[in-house]
């Protein structure tokens, strides 16, 4: 069962970057939950977070995984990652954009962390047979 941080927390992002290299070739499922927590911004900017995959952990597919939707306030946002499709998937990291716009200065800041948890089978299993019943 995997539990860790894309995006340690209380990271400062004043411009784009790249969280680190996530291994998942260990995990038993595919489905993980990611949660997007900010937690500090300034008036007028904006943070676009996606998931990038590999299967390497080097070389990095520049069409995301999957993105949050764009954010310009404080707020935590959870976010389902589906890998079983997608079994040449063995890591993923996160990247970000920010934009500031407006009067002041134009650096952005955003203190932000992105946690990964891998959602247990038994879970999976226990949502698919309500499903069916339904």
């Amino acid at each position: 069962m995997i539990e860790a941080f894309l995006v340690p927390e209380k990271t400062v992002a004043t411009a784009k970057g790249d969280g680190p290299a996530l291994d998942l070739s260990r995990t038993e499922g595919r489905i993980f939950l990611l949660t997007l927590d900010i937690t500090a911004v300034v008036e007028q900017e904006s943070l676009d977070v996606s998931v990038q995959g590999s299967g390497d952990g080097t070389t990095w597919d520049p069409k995301p995984i999957v993105a949050f939707p764009q954010k310009f306030y404080r707020e935590e946002v959870p976010l389902l990652l589906d890998l079983a499709g997608k079994p040449e998937v063995k890591f993923i990291r996160a990247h970000w954009e920010v934009n500031r716009w407006g009067r002041g200065s134009e650096t952005p800041k955003f203190e932000f962390a992105v946690t990964v948890r891998e959602v247990p089978q038994e879970i999976l299993a226990e949502a698919a047979g309500r499903v069916r019943t339904q």
